[in-house]
């Protein structure tokens, strides 16, 4: 009979267990879905709102260090605001006119860098094409043609409709005029907003909740902190190196590999091509150019897995290049930039949530079954000898 109510207890309390389970499985996934759809409604109006949270979150540690050598909370956001402003303001009139003078001039050049480049391919022995590649020279040139007359016409295409949206305008405007108000509110309240939703979360949970926190932000804080400044240590290296080596809109394309490198491997490679292509129009048939062009990009890429990825990055971020690539795709496709700026936090917490589902997957009888070996041990234990008995101790030894 005890042995029926101890069972009868048991699944009582698995019943119980599991229909709590449930609730909370259910809570979160309509709240989940109910941010995904604000966040999709109000998409074209997030950015700036959006940017100053990333914002406060990127500058948040440096407040704090300024709070534990004694300044305020609000002394150390006016501070660390009036820095980040002058730094724009001075990238705004030093750096943004000469990246939009040699964009302007790359994209008037940009045909005669095609056809210069396309006449060299086509041109280097026909007949050596045909007899190793089967390519008949005048198919291949057409083929060229067609490609880029594509290509440009996709760009064209991307860059009108961009113009052309009054929102998108709307929301670049709104970058500069709101994103610093909301980072500077955002900044002078997150540690108390921090402690507020901390005491949002049910108390039986509450552990759990935080190391899952824990673990996200270690996560997204390693990445966004660690790539960011990664990314712009690379741009700097990338544009001062093209630059030396005297090849056109150097600048403007070290500062694109590096700021597009928070996704991997695509910044360097994208660079690589784009620069040695470059190089092969410019310097032709001065190889030697082009090998220092190129050399850029190696040496780039070796002081960052070496040196700036431990460093910066470290090993506890936890991303995987393939899950982030899907994820800046997937929040760039449902809510355009505005996707790209949520794009790594989220993908931080799915990372941490899933893997955090599987453990408890893998300690719940779903996995292990019910496994009778833990059972016999214990009535084993509870049977042996605990006398003080010397003969039984001995045989107990024996």
């Amino acid at each position: 009979m005890a042995k029926a109510k101890l069972q009868t207890v048991d699944v009582t309390l698995q019943d119980a267990a599991s229909a709590a389970f449930r609730r909370q499985i259910r809570f979160w996934i309509i709240t989940a879905i109910i941010l995904a759809a604000f966040v999709y409604l109000f998409s074209d109006i997030l950015l700036p709102f959006v940017a100053g949270m990333v914002l406060a979150y990127f500058l948040d540690p440096v407040a704090d260090r300024l709070e534990r050598i004694g300044l305020s909370r609000v002394m150390a956001t006016i501070l660390i605001l009036i820095a980040f402003l002058i730094v724009l303001v001075l990238a705004l009139v030093i750096l943004i006119p000469v990246l939009a003078s040699q964009l302007s001039d790359f994209l008037v050049k940009l045909p005669e860098y095609l056809s210069r480049f396309q006449a060299l391919v086509t041109s280097y022995d026909p007949n050596w094409l045909e007899q190793r590649f089967g390519l008949d020279a005048g198919s291949l040139q057409e083929g060229l043609n067609s490609l880029l007359t594509s290509g440009m016409g996709l760009v064209a295409t991307v860059f009108q409709s961009i113009w052309n949206s009054g929102v998108a305008i709307f929301s670049i405007a709104g970058l500069f005029i709101v994103t610093p108000v909301v980072a500077f509110y955002m900044l002078l309240d997150w540690d108390r907003m921090v402690a507020t939703v901390d005491g949002w979360v049910p108390r039986d949970h509450v552990e759990t909740v935080r190391q899952l926190a824990t673990d996200i932000n270690t996560a997204a804080a390693g990445f966004v902190r660690g790539q960011g400044t990664l990314c712009l240590i690379l741009g700097a290296m990338y544009a001062f190196g093209l630059t030396l080596t005297g090849l056109n809109f150097g600048i403007l394309i070290g500062l694109f590999a590096g700021l597009i490198s928070f996704i991997p491997y695509v910044g360097s490679l994208v660079g690589l091509v784009l620069s040695v292509g470059l190089a092969v129009v410019q310097f032709w048939p001065d190889w030697t150019m082009v090998l220092a062009v190129a050399g850029v990009f190696f040496a780039g890429q070796f002081i960052e897995g070496n040196i700036l990825q431990p460093r910066l990055v470290g090993k506890s971020v936890g991303l995987h290049p393939v899950w982030l690539m899907f994820a800046l795709f997937a929040f760039g496709a449902l809510f355009g930039f505005v996707g790209l700026l949520i794009a790594v936090p989220a993908a931080a917490a799915v990372a941490v949530l899933v893997r955090f589902a599987i453990s408890r997957y893998l300690e719940s009888p779903l996995y292990k079954g019910h496994v009778e070996e833990p059972v016999k041990a214990k009535a084993v234990r509870l049977t042996k000898p605990t006398g003080g008995d010397g003969e039984r101790d001995g045989d107990a030894r024996a």
